[in-house]
């Protein structure tokens, strides 16, 4: 097949010819264009999928991520032969057969534009030598327009996949970048592990030796849904009143923003201060723990004369991957309406904050703790836990409140009749650790992980004992006598708070002596 030189008044037909007739000239070509559309719908549907593909599979996470850079390299280069192909071929005056760049049709996608020279040579197409045809100078210049314009698109075009690579990368990924953060920042002071030291006065207190001192005010702080929990704490602070100890639970909305209640929990330490004479030390439970970290931070100059000591359990110090992945973009929240479901639950339903939860997040957490740091002088313990994953825990129940029934005179002695409220707490956790084992590989009690619940700078408490989040607040029915109580638990914290107390006062003194 020969094209003529266009002055010379002779036809010129072009040796690959489009549509139809390609099928017959090139048996093999018809099916790898028709794959070229297929591989960006390919790559969309990749996009839009992946997370529901790794929370069932999670061994395919980085097939998932190999398969989408081949899938983009895979799409440049069939694109690169498209555009060779698809151009006319002629003879120069040599007899060397040349390719030219046509103009696309009216309506082809974005997608299917030429890529420029650039492109072409990062992916090792094949080159086209000439560029243009030996022609008239108008089409030799109506050729270059094309090629500018082809340029154009082009870098269009890469950049639509890169950020379609990086949607798929960031889906994938999730919090796995972000968990633990704080133990790789340089700036944040190394932790100590006081778990032996825990665990001796836990065995002293189950053997009736109990050390706390009543010469402090003990504040416990509630974490997030505890106003629709009415026994969060209850029992602990029951306990803590039989040894003759002041006890408070800090009234605050628990749904409410850190900022917010940190304001509020600094009133409520003023106070007591005023009140009693005595120092407060303080135990937050889960985002209770963060409430207070950032109310010492917030107003440590107010507070230093006040405070003697902080504890936080199973606190989100770092952040907390559930709560980032329901509000992240790309992620759960994107494809199963948990989002939506949760600002309807904070909002609507219980008169919240979604600030509340967007504040447990590795973004705001990150933002938060690069303006306010906790005080070195502070004493601070902190303590994670492990949940259980067997199934014996999915028969566990947790009573978070109880009902009163009405007095019937012929049942009744004229007292009200209570039944506990139980819901399978203990499940719910199991499956939040199995999901976040499964997509992460971290161990966590149901909704923090370990490593973001170490506090830098603290007295760290890792038991080997499986407790899941809700352990420490509500009871069980199935809590096993042999083993210490979460009243326990909580005071064996609190007693250790102390020590590190008096171990940091005197560790000044001899500072600035």
């Amino acid at each position: 097949m020969d094209a003529r030189n266009s002055e010379s008044g002779e036809s010129s037909t072009p040796i690959v010819p489009n549509g139809a007739a390609m099928r017959d000239d090139r048996p093999g070509i018809p099916q790898l264009f028709t794959a070229v559309p297929t591989f960006n719908d390919a790559a969309s549907y990749l996009a839009e999928t992946t997370s529901i593909f790794t929370r069932c599979f999670p061994g395919i996470l980085s097939v998932l991520i190999t398969i989408s850079e081949v899938m983009v390299l895979s799409y440049v280069k069939l694109s690169v032969i498209h555009q060779v192909l698809q151009g006319p071929l002629t003879r120069d005056s040599d007899g060397l057969e040349m390719l030219a760049f046509l103009p696309r049709e009216a309506g082809a996608s974005a997608a299917d534009m030429n890529l420029s020279s650039s492109a072409i040579n990062q992916f090792n197409a094949p080159a086209v030598p000439g560029e243009i045809t030996r022609g008239v100078a108008g089409e030799s210049s109506q050729n270059s327009n094309v090629l500018v314009q082809s340029n154009n698109t082009n870098r269009n075009g890469i950049s639509i996949f890169q950020g379609l690579f990086e949607k798929v990368r960031r889906t994938v990924r999730g919090s796995a970048d972000d968990i633990g953060w704080l133990q790789q920042s340089a700036d944040m002071p190394p932790v100590e592990d006081g778990t032996e030291r825990f665990t001796e006065i836990l065995d002293d207190i189950r053997h009736g030796l109990h050390s706390l001192p009543n010469t402090m005010v003990y504040l416990l702080v509630p974490g997030l849904f505890s106003n629709h929990g009415p026994l969060y704490f209850v029992n602990t602070k029951t306990s803590f009143l039989k040894m003759g100890l002041t006890c408070h639970i800090a009234k605050i909305h628990s749904e409410a923003s850190v900022e917010k209640n940190a304001k509020e929990i600094k009133d409520y330490i003023e106070e007591i201060y005023w009140g009693s004479k005595k120092r407060v030390l303080l135990l937050g439970h889960s985002k209770g723990g963060v409430d207070a970290a950032a109310s010492l931070s917030m107003y440590w100059d107010e507070l230093k004369d006040k405070v003697a000591g902080l504890a936080l359990t199973q606190s989100p110090y770092g952040g907390s991957p559930i709560a980032s992945d329901i509000l992240r973009e790309g992620q759960l929240g994107d494809y199963v309406n948990i989002r939506k479901l949760m600002e309807i639950i904070i909002c609507k339903v219980i008169k919240g904050d979604m600030q509340a939860l967007e504040d447990l997040t590795y973004e705001k957490r990150k933002d938060f703790l690069t303006k306010y740091h906790l005080p070195r002088e502070l004493p601070v313990v902190s303590f994670h836990t492990e949940a259980s994953i067997s199934p014996a825990v999915l028969a566990t129940l947790s009573r978070v409140a109880h009902a009163e029934l009405p007095v019937f005179a012929p049942l009744s002695d004229g007292q009200p009749t209570t039944l506990p409220v139980m819901i399978p707490l203990g499940a719910a956790m199991a499956a939040c650790a199995q999901l976040l084992q499964i997509r992460y590989g971290e161990k966590s009690d149901g909704l923090v992980t370990c490593r973001d619940a170490e506090v830098p700078g603290s007295i760290v408490v890792r038991p080997k004992r499986k407790l899941d989040h809700a352990w420490m607040v509500y009871s069980s029915l199935n809590d096993d006598p042999s083993e210490a109580n979460a009243s326990q638990v909580c005071e064996a914290l609190l007693t250790l708070l102390v020590e590190v107390g008096q171990r940091k006062k005197h560790e000044f003194a001899r500072k600035y002596e």
